[in-house]
């Protein structure tokens, strides 16, 4: 849906004031559908997070090691790249993603 919205823009100057209003108006429901989608997707975060380390509580009170080696391996990683806000996700890559998952 964002690209026919990405061609309206490229030429303002001829578009009447109604069409640049329905422009607007689309874009700021697009924005809604996406900022609905992200609370989803970060509520379902939370809830794994939270499954996550009610786990490894029980396990660390069960005297299991909760570290592996694999969690280490994967520190040195984060840790060894360049993190200066640059997403290592192509975010554009999941567009029609959101769509299939709306209607679930």
């Amino acid at each position: 849906m964002g690209h026919e919205y990405d061609e309206a823009l490229l030429d303002l100057e001829h578009k009447s004031n109604d069409e640049l209003r329905a422009i607007l108006n689309g874009l700021r429901d697009e924005e809604q559908r996406i900022s609905y989608r992200r609370r989803v997707l970060h509520g379902k975060i939370d809830i794994l997070r939270a499954e996550l380390v009610q786990r490894l509580q029980a396990q660390h009170e069960s005297g299991e090691d909760v570290i592996s080696g694999r969690d280490v391996e994967r520190l040195i990683d984060i840790l060894a790249r360049d993190l200066r806000g640059v997403s290592n996700t192509d975010v554009a890559a999941g567009d029609s993603d959101h769509e299939a998952d709306e209607g679930a």
